[in-house]
């Protein structure tokens, strides 16, 4: 049986905040609150994982590492990004990491930003799966 989400990551070897977004992920789908997510990461200097970044369509590809919260849907015998369900509207924990259309974050690069996805904002994405 597949997990009802999946968590697609996007980043490329070598690259710490990549590696730190990974390791914080694993971190918080270790705790039993969050058993129905898996995480499939997908580097984006493959082919596969190329393919895979090509097909989300809504993250920017200098704003990697990304997160992209999917659903597995019965009916496509796959997993679909999550809808945003407010797209666009403020955030006060991801501010402008956090995706547009679908659920998810990239990294923002901007002086507010400062390339940083906390935990916290990880746990709010996820947290807004079940709401």
């Amino acid at each position: 049986m597949a997990a009802k989400y999946q968590i697609r990551v996007f980043g490329k070897q070598g690259c710490d905040k990549c590696h730190t977004l990974n390791q914080r992920l694993d971190k918080l789908l270790g705790k039993d609150a969050y058993a129905s997510f898996d995480k499939l990461y997908c580097d984006v200097e493959t082919i596969e994982g190329l393919v895979a970044f090509s097909e989300a369509e809504c993250i920017n590809p200098s704003r990697i590492p990304a997160m992209l919260v999917t659903r597995w849907d019965d009916g496509e015998g796959e997993y679909l990004p999550v809808p945003a369900r407010r797209p666009g509207e403020p955030d006060p924990v991801c501010n402008k990491a956090k995706l547009y259309h679908y659920l998810g974050l990239q990294t923002d690069y901007s002086d507010a930003g400062k390339g940083i996805i906390s935990p916290k904002m990880i746990q709010s994405v996820l947290d807004e799966t079940e709401e």
